[in-house]
């Protein structure tokens, strides 16, 4: 396979990478924001693998093994076990901003990050970068916005993985020689910290009945 049909592959993963982050922006339902999460990260280990075989990085292959063993399965795993069936179940979720506007906002976000990424790319080495740099910085924007927006808390933590997400997927460009055991640190910080945040969102639906966070307002120190 040739170098520009390999960038034209990255360029078409990092589309629909980008376009799976404006999918969770756009779900309504908790189930559905978790789907489109899986398939993000996905599209984060098939850029990450493309790149490997790009620039015959052996750590980008383990980068792409270790994203589908983590992302996709353990943590949507993790999240449905520890959250439970009543917290995934399909409903709608309240948000502080209408889903038409949320996207116009998105896609205003994806615009100022493409315009903040462009003196960067000035320096920069491959054409890869041109791809993963700005549409990284463009999800991690979007993944702050969904946490911003986002009252539930279950879509929340979702955006605080799909920032991550995007900070990785900016990375895998910039630094492809990026020590592995630097690239399993990050994937057991990022697990225990899905975990952790599934316990203490059952934790409150069990003690208010709801994981809505305008609701922990009630709380009060007993």
């Amino acid at each position: 396979m040739t170098i520009s049909s390999l960038t034209q592959l990255n360029a078409l993963t990092g589309g629909l990478f980008l376009l799976s982050t404006f999918g969770i922006i756009a779900m309504r339902q908790i189930l559905g924001c978790l789907k489109m999460f899986v398939l993000q990260s996905v599209f984060l280990a098939a850029s990450a693998l493309l790149l490997g075989y790009l620039h015959l990085s052996i750590h980008l292959f383990a980068v792409a093994a270790i994203t589908l063993m983590v992302k996709p399965v353990l943590i949507p795993y993790l999240l449905r076990r520890t959250v439970g069936n009543e917290v995934t179940a399909r409903r709608e979720i309240s948000q502080l901003i209408n889903i038409p506007t949320s996207l116009l906002i998105a896609v205003g976000l994806t615009i100022i990050s493409y315009f903040v990424a462009k003196p960067l790319l000035s320096g920069a080495v491959g054409t890869t970068t041109g791809v993963n740099l700005p549409i990284g910085m463009a999800c991690l924007l979007l993944g702050a916005y969904t946490v911003t927006v986002r009252r539930e808390a279950l879509p929340q933590i979702i955006g605080i993985l799909t920032m991550e997400n995007g900070a990785f997927f900016a990375g895998i460009s910039i630094a492809p020689d990026l020590p592995l055991i630097a690239e399993l640190s990050a994937a057991f910080d990022v697990l225990i910290i899905a975990l952790v945040m599934g316990i203490l969102t059952r934790k409150i639906h069990e003690r208010i009945g709801s994981t809505t966070v305008s609701d922990l307002k009630t709380l009060k120190e007993v």
